[in-house]
């Protein structure tokens, strides 16, 4: 995908996201700037984790 496609997809998804949700987008994509690459690799291995582990951390938390 061109970055001009990924920019479109993106903004797709932006026009399905709740409103209270798009504050807590902003802020992480302004942090995601000067962000190095560990952290970015770091960020992307959580994001899997959570989404692997959905259920087991919903069980966890109760």
């Amino acid at each position: 995908m061109t970055s001009t496609e990924i920019k479109t997809e993106i903004q797709k998804v932006l026009d399905n996201v709740p409103e209270d949700a798009l504050q807590d987008i902003l802020h992480f994509l302004k942090n995601l700037g000067p962000a190095s690459t560990n952290q970015l690799t770091l960020t992307h291995h959580l994001q899997q984790i959570l989404k692997e582990d959905q259920e087991l951390l919903k069980k966890l938390a109760q």
